[in-house]
């Protein structure tokens, strides 16, 4: 089944809808129609499951919200019954005023807060139809229809489809960007830092879930799980918090359509609480986070972090270095200014983060890896609890201009991660010993020695030679035009 195409067409049914300007509408209205047709599927998975073992299972639906009651009632021989289906305003209806209302209310119900049905309460909570045509929203239901989640392959397509409709999201405007972190990147972050079964990791500014929905698959795939190894995986490994509404609830799903049954994502900003509150308990194994940066955070947010600064990205990297455990590792992306930036709060964050961790590697993005954004970035990687002796920097030179038409790939990242398992040195990579680092601004911005700037030895009056032959070559060209003309 060409799921591609399928995403496609919705996106272009939605297009004609009133309540649809851009792909953020698009991927958010997409969302919770998906959602409803996964969890369709996977009722009836649970249910196929329970007669195979003669016991009994309770649907988290009610017939009457049932997919195959309201979105896709089928005939006998399975096609669709246009006669029993809801379309127009009576579909509309159904769904503003009475599927909406009960999946919200499952938050309220007392279920527990890690059960699949507080997490659909809390996804609905942060969701509304904006589809106002009910003739359209009928279409984009029927093809969501056709889609099937029924094997791991189907899934595993359709999770990756997703991601790549997220991406989009992140170009779109509307602040979509700080919900997307290019995949290749993540999966390289990922790797480098190698989170394991029986470690807790942990994003503190989750967005769409997809460093979390990355260490999923890694630690899955890492080795043959036993079945209290992927219970533990499934359960008490990943964990976020995210403080908007809209990456919150797509990043609940993203996380459950990769197989995540109840994802432990937090509705909160992580800023408001105070760091030193954070106690053994809450500490977390692993870091993985692309934390938003250029925020102006009000002064009660900057009274929670003992190093007072009003840049969002400053405040996340305290966060993250009281809250990892000793010896946890993370990679954590941030604007590069913060390596050289002259403010105190930048220059003792610095010094702090040497200090305290070991911040063994600063890997360089070109500009546009965000496409999103012009912002310049690095990835730090560090562990925590031991000071920084030497610092493995890697420059990512790829002799080509990023953008939304030509965004990074996998096969960009392949040298870095080649030589970040040694830290060798290359025209690209090299080392800095921390002793030599200025012990007044602990300036660590990249320079890449290796890097030799070609050099323009030709005296003045050779250029100006050379700008008059180009003139009259200029000028010949021309007379040839007119000549022909």
């Amino acid at each position: 089944m060409n799921y591609d195409a399928i995403f496609k067409s919705i996106d272009q049914i939605l297009w004609k809808d009133a309540g649809c300007s851009s792909d953020i509408d698009y991927i958010e209205q997409t969302s919770w129609i998906l959602f409803l047709k996964y969890l369709d599927d996977y009722e009836k998975e649970k249910q196929a499951a329970a007669e195979l073992s003669n016991k009994s299972y309770s649907p988290i639906l009610s017939n009457e919200f049932s997919w195959e009651a309201w979105a896709a009632p089928k005939k006998a021989d399975g096609s669709l019954d246009y006669n029993s289906a809801k379309t127009g305003d009576d579909l509309s209806d159904f769904v503003n005023n009475e599927l909406f209302p009960y999946l919200k209310n499952f938050k309220s119900v007392s279920f527990e807060a890690n059960s699949l049905q507080y997490k659909i309460g809390q996804i609905f909570n942060e969701l509304i139809n904006r589809v106002q045509s009910g003739y359209i929203l009928r279409d984009v239901i029927n093809k969501i229809d056709e889609i099937q989640f029924l094997t791991n392959e189907d899934r595993f397509e359709l999770s990756s489809l997703y991601e790549d409709k997220i991406n989009k999201m992140g170009n779109a405007g509307r602040s979509g960007g700080q919900y997307y972190t290019p995949r290749p990147l993540i999966q390289a972050i990922t790797q480098v830092v190698n989170p394991v079964i029986g470690e807790k990791v942990y994003d503190g500014a989750v967005g769409s879930a997809g460093f979390l929905c990355e260490a999923y698959s890694h630690i899955l795939n890492s080795k043959e799980l036993t079945a209290t190894e992927y219970k533990q995986l499934q359960e008490s490994t990943l964990y976020g918090k995210e403080k908007i509404a809209i990456p919150f609830a797509i990043g609940n799903m993203n996380m459950i359509l990769h197989g995540i049954e109840s994802p432990n994502i937090l509705h909160t900003n992580t800023l408001t609480e105070n760091i030193a509150d954070i106690q053994e308990k809450d500490r977390f194994d692993v870091i993985l986070a692309n934390p938003p940066f250029g925020g102006d955070e009000r002064a009660e947010v900057q009274q929670n972090f003992p190093i007072k600064s009003g840049e969002t990205a400053i405040l996340f990297l305290q966060h993250f270095i009281k809250i990892l455990k000793a010896g946890g590792r993370a990679g954590v992306v941030i604007k590069n200014t913060f390596l050289s930036n002259p403010d105190n709060a930048s220059i003792a964050l610095r010094k702090q983060l040497l200090e305290e961790c070991n911040l063994n590697s600063i890997l360089e993005l070109p500009t546009k890896t965000f496409t999103s954004t012009q912002a310049h970035t690095v990835v730090l990687f560090f562990d925590k609890g031991t000071p920084t002796k030497k610092i493995w920097y890697y420059q990512l030179n790829l002799g080509r201009n990023l953008g939304k038409t030509n965004p990074l790939n996998q096969e960009d990242l392949a040298e870095f991660l080649e030589l970040a398992k040694t830290h060798k040195e290359s025209d690209n990579s090299w080392m800095v010993n921390v002793s030599d680092i200025n012990k007044e601004t602990y300036d660590l911005s990249v320079s890449n020695p290796n890097k030799v700037e070609e050099v323009d030895d030709r005296t003045p009056q050779e250029i100006i030679a050379e700008i008059e032959q180009l003139d009259i070559k200029a000028s010949e060209a021309l007379k040839a035009i007119k000549e022909l003309l």
